[in-house]
C-alpha cells in the first residue's frame, strides 16, 4: 500500500469523475429527499429527475451526510494507505456537512483536518484539486490545507437564477432577502461571499443578466492564469454559449469546465441556473 495524504470532499464539489479518479479524491454524498424518499446525490438521483420534481412542485429538501457515513469513508481511505486526510467541504453557512465531518474526524484511525472552504460547486472542486496537487508533490497535511485555503481565498463564484423562489424555500438566500420584494420584476445576479449567498446586481431581463454575468466573470479573471467553471441546471445551451464567449474573452484561461450541477445545489436554485466560478491559479 502506498503511504500518502488523501483528499476527501463532498458531492457538491461536482468534480468530473475522471478528475477525481486521477487524483484519488473521495467524495462523500449529500442526500436529497424527494417526496419523502432519501436519495444519495450523484448515484441515486439524476439532475433530470430533480428538475422534473421541482417543476412539478414536489417537496424537495436536502440533508448532510451523517457522521457515521464520514467515519466509514475515513476508515476506507486509511485502509488504502493514507497516513493523513484533508477533508474539504462546502460552506458551513449553507450546510451542516462540515460539522458532521468534524465529529467523525475525532474517531478516525489517522489524523484528519476538516476545512470549511466557504465555497460550493467547482469553487469547492478547485480547492480539492489544489490540495490533491500539493499532496501528490509530497506535501504534508498542513501544506495541502494551505494550498486549498489559498485557492479558496482567490476564488469567486457568481450565478444567475430564473427565480429566487427555490432559494427562499430552502432558507439559503441570506442577504438576498432584500431582493424578494421585486423578484418578479428583475433577474437577480447573486454571489458567494463569506460563505453565504448574497445579492450582486439586479438586471431587468434574462439576456441582460447573462451578458452581465459574463462581463463580471471576465473582469474578475483578468489576464493571469485562471481556471473557470460554468455550471447550469437544465440549461445546457446557455452554459455552452457562455463558456464559448468566456473562452474567447479570457486570455489567461487554463482549464474550462462546463457541467450541470447536482441535485443538492439544484434543489436550492431551480432549473435555469447559470453559474460561473473564477479561480486564479
Amino acid at each position: 500500500m502506498s503511504r500518502h495524504v488523501a483528499i476527501v470532499t463532498d458531492s457538491t464539489a461536482y468534480l468530473p469523475p475522471r478528475t477525481m479518479e486521477r487524483h484519488g479524491i473521495t467524495a462523500v454524498p449529500l442526500t436529497v429527499v424527494v417526496g419523502g424518499q432519501a436519495l444519495d446525490e450523484g448515484t441515486e438521483i439524476s439532475t433530470r429527475s430533480l428538475a422534473q420534481a421541482l417543476q412539478k412542485r414536489r417537496p424537495v429538501t436536502t440533508s448532510r451526510p451523517s457522521p457515521q457515513v464520514f467515519a466509514e469513508h475515513y476508515r476506507e481511505v486509511a485502509e488504502s494507505g493514507a497516513t493523513g486526510i484533508v477533508s474539504l467541504h462546502l460552506s458551513a453557512e449553507l450546510s451542516g456537512t462540515y460539522d458532521a465531518a468534524v465529529l467523525a474526524a475525532r474517531e478516525a484511525p489517522v489524523p484528519v483536518r476538516v476545512v470549511d472552504t466557504g465555497m460550493v460547486a467547482m469553487a469547492l472542486g478547485f480547492c480539492a484539486l489544489a490540495a490533491a496537487e500539493a499532496a501528490e508533490s509530497g506535501g504534508t497535511v498542513d501544506e495541502a490545507v494551505t494550498a486549498a485555503e489559498k485557492r479558496a481565498g482567490a476564488t469567486a463564484a457568481y450565478f444567475y437564477v430564473d427565480t429566487l423562489d427555490y432559494l427562499r424555500r430552502g432558507g439559503r438566500i441570506g442577504a438576498a432577502q432584500a431582493l424578494l420584494g421585486s423578484a418578479l420584476a428583475v433577474k437577480p445576479l447573486l454571489q458567494l461571499e463569506d460563505g453565504r449567498i448574497g445579492p450582486l446586481e439586479k438586471v431587468r431581463t434574462a439576456s441582460k443578466a447573462i451578458a452581465r454575468l459574463e462581463e463580471i466573470a471576465a473582469d474578475r479573471a483578468g489576464s493571469a492564469p485562471v481556471d473557470i467553471a460554468v455550471h447550469h441546471l437544465a440549461a445546457p445551451d446557455r452554459a455552452s454559449a457562455l463558456a464559448d464567449r468566456l473562452r474567447a474573452r479570457v486570455p489567461g484561461l487554463a482549464d474550462l469546465h462546463v457541467s450541470e450541477v447536482g441535485a443538492v445545489i439544484g434543489a436550492h436554485t431551480g432549473p435555469g441556473l447559470l453559474g460561473v466560478v473564477v479561480s486564479p491559479r
